[in-house]
């Protein structure tokens, strides 16, 4: 009745829609897969819903995104063999019954690569949604509990096999290092949760890596989030202010440590840009690496999160 997402979010922006294949990991203590799709329970009322690749791709038209999501089967990182090969062949099967469904006019069709931590899994899917021609590649079944090593394994043996000249899109990561890795690696796209996530935490992403805002370190301290950020927070706001309006949970608070991270993240892939088309990614890539210090329990939160909720 709004006219789709663009107006009523009065958004002129692109806009990319999932296609709710995650929620079929996050949530299966309250679905049914079947040869058709999956049969989920309402968290509310129990009642059903059924999500299969027309009703998927028909949502999506409806939305009037500029970019629509295969439907996929997201199987736990640890899953037994033969599950990973039958989410990998149900996600081909969905993949090519949502590339025949109508689309709005401009409206791009992205697939999404499965396969666990299989490197032959991934290479056969990858190959055979090539095969299949789409506007762009995502590779999913990442960030969903795999320790980072095996996280960028699946990155790796996976990006080979989806062309140059199309889109390929990193789904749920990462952490400002992650980003500069995995971009390193061939990836153009990313979404992520983490800036905001952590910033209702009381936690800010500086070029040194994550500050605790709600420490008692900063409460006498009158300088920004970060120095030379031009963000709305850090040109207005000290971090003894901003620790004083999250311990008195003032939303406030949450709002400017969500602008900080999000404008960082913003900067971060300008920043990368530049330097792509400079020629000088990888001393740049060197140097934010060197200085930038990941906090680990940021990293374990997370995947225990993933294990509960939506973000792929």
């Amino acid at each position: 009745a709004a006219g789709g997402l663009h107006q009523f979010m009065n958004w002129p922006g692109p806009i990319l829609t999932d296609s709710g294949g995650f929620q079929v990991f996050s949530l299966a203590k309250i679905r049914k897969i079947t040869a058709h799709g999956v049969q989920f329970r309402s968290h509310l009322d129990g009642s059903p819903l059924f999500l299969g690749p027309k009703e998927v791709m028909e949502t999506q038209r409806l939305l009037g995104s500029d970019i629509a999501m295969v439907f996929d089967e997201c199987p736990p990182h640890d899953c037994p063999a033969k599950a990973a090969q039958e989410a990998v062949a149900r996600t081909l099967r969905w993949a090519a019954e949502c590339r025949a469904q109508p689309r709005l006019p401009g409206q791009a069709v992205f697939g999404i690569v499965q396969g666990g931590v299989n490197p032959a899994l991934r290479e056969h899917c990858a190959r055979a949604l090539v095969e299949m021609d789409f506007d762009g590649y995502a590779i999913g079944g990442v960030s969903v509990g795999e320790p980072e090593h095996e996280m960028m394994k699946a990155i790796e043996v996976t990006e080979p096999f989806l062309p140059a000249h199309r889109p390929r899109y990193a789904m749920g990561l990462g952490t400002p290092a992650q980003l500069v890795e995995l971009v390193a690696r061939g990836i153009d796209m990313f979404d992520c949760v983490l800036p905001t996530r952590v910033a209702r935490n009381g936690t800010a992403f500086t070029r040194k890596g994550t500050l605790s805002i709600k420490g008692g370190a900063v409460k006498a301290d009158f300088g920004p989030i970060e120095s030379g950020c031009r963000c709305f927070a850090c040109r207005h706001f000290t971090r003894a202010y901003l620790r004083h309006l999250l311990n008195v949970n003032e939303i406030l608070g949450l709002r400017m440590l969500s602008v900080h991270n999000s404008h960082f993240y913003l900067d971060l892939m300008a920043e990368m840009r530049v330097h792509l088309a400079a020629g000088t990614f990888s001393e740049y890539r060197r140097q934010f690496i060197a200085g930038y210090v990941p906090t680990q329990k940021i990293l374990a939160g997370r995947r225990a999160k993933a294990e509960q909720e939506g973000g792929r």
